[in-house]
């Protein structure tokens, strides 16, 4: 659009105009009562011309912000999500959680009920618009968000967007919001500012030289690192460098709890998701953007250790209570900041014969650890089966494709067979449920010819709204494959009653009280009203030929696809 083409616009309209001027591609919407002035402005931005980011009707607003979650992952670049006044700020607060917690960026935006009751034009109309008026509608988000506020005046639309936008992006990344008043979008502003990017730029932050240099200087000398990461290296270049930095310099990798991939799983150097037994011995432990990167009870440190903190904000500042040990932190983005550590190592010198052993030592301990893995999970091949003989079996059918699983409690990362920077996202540690299949969905839409899975366990597909989320498959045409892996059960309650009273009466139990999911709903019915290609499997051999068929359907006929896969119940007796 240019500023020449009108004199005004319904600020309604405007806000389409001007989020496609900061690079949001789609806006995932929900809408309701507070919407007029914004379809009415979407039709006017339209009919003159103006270049627009496209909506997406998505019939619940958890799927709404998850999308916008998946899209980011794959793109990289943030999108943004309109939801209906309070009630569905609130059905879509469980997102912004997820996206704070994975240091996402989303433009959250949402109505706000009128605050006019006569005489203006946009004032109230029905009686929702008296039952939806909060004190502070803001406080549904704020703790997830970055920054907040409400647009008061038509005008203020290219400013506090580029603000929205800045703070966003700025490190760490995250979620913001803006509220929308009914009347200000009612009334018209001028074009000026809404055709063009942000006036402002995010804030990068790097570390600091000092701390930069101590920490290169602690890794080279050290006699037993260990690297734990849990979010990535940030970039496709950095996972590759990141792999070679670790194979020169013998630099075991865990992925403890990780959600996304450090490196190649079959990497010489990654020694698998357990690194209690290096850890305990490691004399120079370096932390890679891990929220959590050690059970404190279980395992104890050496008294000399030294700690290294890397990411976008190393002791993350959000979470109240996180007391690791942190020697040395290195602030910013996780690409920028390991890159110049691996930078900074390479001036230094280096012990070429120890590293050359412990090479060899930690080698063959990855080994070892990948095929007691692989082992372990051929063990689950019968019926029902277990959620690593699935695993494996993805792992093998996917090989050499470019392809992408979203694991809610699904597929276990450890029997995987994933070489690629983007192969793999887990929830968020937040463990707002539901997110799985909609952000596999914004994944899908990122990159159309991505093999992309949801995997989730039964709950948590229950939790996605799974009838908003296969209809939005249907109508964006987003061949996504979804494995639920069905246990009856929360399999992650139990075993977390478990292993907190080890040996306890759960552990024997077949009968553990609010865990149980039955009788199942047969899923595969859910996922045919929206016209996928649907399966049971229900033994282990039978899975291999499935997952052949779901991938032929999904990549040739462009068609979504659910496997209902029955899986033994968690710790079964």
């Amino acid at each position: 659009m240019s500023k020449d083409q009108v004199e005004s616009i319904t600020a309604g309209g405007a806000i389409f105009g001007k989020l496609k001027a900061l690079g949001v591609d789609y806006v995932f919407a929900n809408s309701g009562t507070d919407f007029p002035p914004i379809i009415e402005g979407l039709i006017e931005a339209r009919r003159e011309k103006i270049d627009l980011p496209v909506p997406v009707t998505c019939p619940h607003e958890g799927a709404a912000v998850a999308m916008a979650h998946g899209y980011y992952q794959i793109s990289g670049r943030m999108q943004s999500v309109m939801l209906h006044t309070n009630v569905g700020l609130a059905n879509g607060a469980i997102g912004a959680i997820n996206a704070s917690c994975d240091h996402v960026p989303v433009m959250l935006l949402s109505g706000r009920t009128p605050v006019t009751e006569k005489g203006r034009f946009g004032a109230r109309t029905v009686p929702i618009g008296w039952g939806q008026e909060m004190f502070d509608q803001a406080a549904l988000v704020r703790e997830a968000c970055k920054w907040d506020y409400e647009l008061r005046f038509p005008e203020q639309v290219a400013e506090l967007f580029d603000r929205a936008w800045a703070i966003a992006n700025s490190t760490p990344k995250g979620p913001v919001y803006l509220s929308l008043p009914r009347e200000v979008l009612c009334e018209r502003t001028p074009p000026k500012g809404l055709d063009t990017p942000s006036s402002m730029a995010p804030v990068v932050t790097a570390p600091e030289p000092q701390s930069l240099a101590r920490a290169a200087d602690l890794l080279a000398a050290a006699k037993s690192p260990l690297i734990i990461s849990q979010r990535g290296t940030g970039s496709r270049g950095t996972f590759e460098a990141f792999g070679r930095f670790v194979d020169d310099w013998a630099l075991p990798v865990s992925h403890y709890w990780a959600n996304q991939l450090s490196l190649p799983l079959a990497h010489p150097m990654q020694i698998g998701e357990q690194p209690e037994e290096l850890l305990a011995e490691a004399d120079v432990v370096l932390v890679v953007n891990s929220l959590a990167p050690w059970w404190p009870d279980k395992v104890s440190l050496r008294d000399d250790v030294k700690v290294i903190h890397l990411g976008p904000d190393p002791l993350f500042t959000r979470t109240p209570v996180r007391n690791f040990n942190a020697d040395v932190t290195l602030a910013g983005e996780t690409a920028q900041a390991l890159g110049m550590l691996m930078a900074a190592m390479e001036k230094l010198p280096r012990d070429a014969q120890a590293i050359a052993a412990r090479r060899a030592r930690i080698a063959s301990l990855a080994e070892t650890n990948r095929k007691a893995v692989i082992a372990e999970a051929e063990k689950g091949a019968g019926g029902p089966m277990s959620k690593e003989w699935v695993s494996l079996c993805v792992g093998r059918a996917i090989k050499g494709r470019k392809a992408t699983i979203f694991h809610e409690l699904g597929l276990p990362l450890g029997p995987l067979d994933l070489e690629d920077h983007n192969s793999f996202f887990k929830e968020p540690h937040s463990g707002g449920l539901g997110w799985g299949l909609p952000a596999a969905l914004g994944a899908q839409l990122a990159e159309r010819d991505r093999l992309v899975f949801a995997t989730m366990g039964d709950g948590s597909y229950m939790f996605a709204n799974p009838t908003a989320c296969h209809m939005i498959a249907e109508a964006m045409e987003l061949p996504v494959i979804t494995l639920v892996l069905n246990n009856e059960e929360w399999g992650a309650v139990r075993t977390s009653v478990a292993g907190l009273y080890k040996g306890g009466l759960t552990s024997t139990s077949n009968d553990v009280p609010m865990t149980r999911l039955q009788p199942s709903p047969d899923f595969t019915r859910t996922a045919e009203a929206s016209r996928a290609y649907t399966e049971t499997v229900t033994t282990g051999d039978a899975l291999p030929s499935a997952l052949e068929r779901a991938i032929r359907v999904a990549t040739e006929d462009k068609r979504q696809v659910l496997l209902n896969i029955l899986i033994a119940p968690t710790g079964s007796h």
